[in-house]
C-alpha cells in the first residue's frame, strides 16, 4: 500500500537516494531534504503519513530536537528514526522524542517499508532486539561515552587514527590514499582493520561511533 513520506537526513545524497527506492516502490514521496533541522518545517508544510528521519547519532544532544515540535504541531504525521545499530542509547532517544519507530540504517528497503506501515497505523515500528537492546542499556548503562572513546583510542594505531580522522571527514578510498601517500589497496586494507577494531560493518558506523564516543578528542 503507498504511503505519502518524506525523507530528511543530514546526508542529502542518502535522502534522495532513499526517496528514489520508495518512489519506485510506488510511495508517494513528498520531499527528500537534508539536514535534519528542517524536518519539522517540511513535516508541517508537506503533510506526510510518515516522515523518516536520518540520523549518524540520534542520541546526541540536539539531534532528534525537530520530533517533539513534529508531535506537537502535526500529530499525524509518524515519525521514524533511521539510525546506526548497535546503538541503544540511540533507539531510547527517539521514543523519548516521541518517534512512533526506530530502524536500522543498513536495513533493506523491505523492513523499511514494514516501519512505515506499522507507524502509520499507529504501531510501535521497531525491531524487537533493538528494543530489548534499548531497556538494557537504560537499566544497567554502560561506559559513559568519554570513556569508551578513551577505550576505542588505545585501540588504534597513530595510522588507523589517522584514517579515522578522514573517514569522519567524509574522504573515500582515493583522498585517504592520497594522504597517507599509499596505494589504493593499502588504504582499505587499513580502513578495514580500523573498522574490526571499532566492530563497526560500515564507515559510516565507524564515524558515528567516533562521534558519539568523542573518540576523536582523545586521539594524539
Amino acid at each position: 500500500m503507498s504511503v505519502r513520506v518524506v525523507v530528511v537526513d543530514d546526508r542529502r545524497l542518502v535522502a534522495e537516494a532513499l526517496a528514489s527506492a520508495l518512489r519506485v516502490r510506488g510511495h508517494r514521496v513528498l520531499g527528500a531534504a537534508a539536514p535534519v533541522a528542517r524536518a519539522a518545517e517540511l513535516a508541517l508544510a508537506k503533510q506526510p503519513e510518515v516522515l523518516l528521519l536520518g540520523s549518524a547519532a540520534p542520541e546526541e544532544v540536539g539531534a532528534l530536537d525537530p520530533v517533539p515540535r513534529i508531535r506537537r504541531e502535526a500529530p499525524r504525521v509518524a515519525v521514524v528514526v533511521l539510525g546506526p545499530v548497535p546503538c541503544p542509547r540511540g533507539v531510547a532517544a527517539a521514543f523519548a522524542a516521541g518517534a512512533r519507530g526506530y530502524v536500522r540504517h543498513d536495513e533493506r528497503i523491505e523492513g523499511v517499508e514494514r516501519a512505515m506501515a506499522k507507524a502509520r497505523a499507529g504501531e510501535a515500528a521497531v525491531a524487537p532486539q533493538l528494543l530489548r537492546d534499548a531497556f538494557a542499556e537504560l537499566l544497567h548503562p554502560r561506559d559513559a561515552p568519554d570513556a569508551e572513546g578513551a577505550r576505542l583510542a588505545g585501540l588504534l594505531t597513530e595510522r588507523e587514527a589517522d584514517v579515522l580522522r578522514r573517514i569522519v571527514e567524509g574522504e573515500d578510498t582515493r583522498s585517504i590514499a592520497a594522504g597517507l601517500g599509499v596505494a589504493a589497496s593499502t588504504a582499505r586494507t587499513h580502513v578495514q582493520r580500523l573498522l574490526t577494531k571499532l566492530g563497526a560493518a560500515s564507515r559510516l558506523e565507524a564515524a558515528a561511533l567516533a562521534v558519539r564516543t568523542r573518540l576523536l578528542d582523545h586521539l594524539p
